[in-house]
């Protein structure tokens, strides 16, 4: 794990390519604007243009990385003054200086555009489920699952539903999704905590 953090901080002296702190902050920008759909082709191609990199393979650690420190200055319990932290040492400090100064502008105005986002999803009000019924016995068994949703922003609409079906391979895989949502949101002590129990259960 060490190697691979190692690996990806060393992909933030592209940056110094960027003529100018302006440069560095559009792209950073660009990385929040797009945290839901990914850059499209024009966006990569400013990209690679202001960082002079001929190839999408040059580029991509580089915005893992600046993703990654993203997401912790967003979602962590970070503070403006403690920014700074977020980066290891290797890191050199004149990139550490500009970073942290951007992070600290947008932490703001990002966290805000985060709350705006969860204001205005629906919740899950209810679940239910049930077997699809099978023309024949070659059909494979499918799980018909109905989720009942309640809008957060409009309330006087009324509840919508959802419903679609489930294979067993459709099915594990959404489960495994839905683990690692768990685990995201779990706290990380107790993440910890199971990941010793299960160690020592596997020993």
């Amino acid at each position: 794990m060490a190697d691979q953090n190692h690996s990806l901080w060393g992909h933030l002296p592209l940056l110094v390519r960027a003529n100018s702190k302006e440069s560095v902050e559009y792209i950073l920008q660009a990385l929040w604007r797009t945290r839901h759909t990914g850059l499209d082709a024009a966006d990569r191609q400013i990209l690679r243009d202001i960082l002079q990199l001929p190839n999408d393979s040059d580029i991509d650690p580089l915005l893992v990385c600046l993703r990654v420190l993203i997401r912790r200055c967003v979602y962590e319990n970070v503070s403006k003054e403690e920014m700074h932290k977020l980066f290891p040492a290797e890191v050199l400090p004149e990139l550490q200086r500009l970073l942290t100064l951007l992070l600290q502008k947008f932490q703001k105005e990002w966290r805000e555009d985060i709350s705006k986002d969860q204001v205005n999803l629906p919740r899950l009000k209810t679940m239910t489920w049930s077997m699809a019924n099978q023309e024949t016995e070659l059909t494979d068994p499918t799980a018909v699952i109905n989720l009942k949703l309640q809008s957060n922003t409009q309330p006087n609409i009324g509840d919508s539903d959802v419903k679609f079906q489930l294979a067993k391979d459709t099915l594990e895989t959404m489960l495994n999704s839905m683990y690692c949502i768990r685990d995201q949101l779990t706290d990380p002590s107790e993440t910890s905590e199971r990941d010793a129990v299960q160690n020592t259960n596997a020993a």
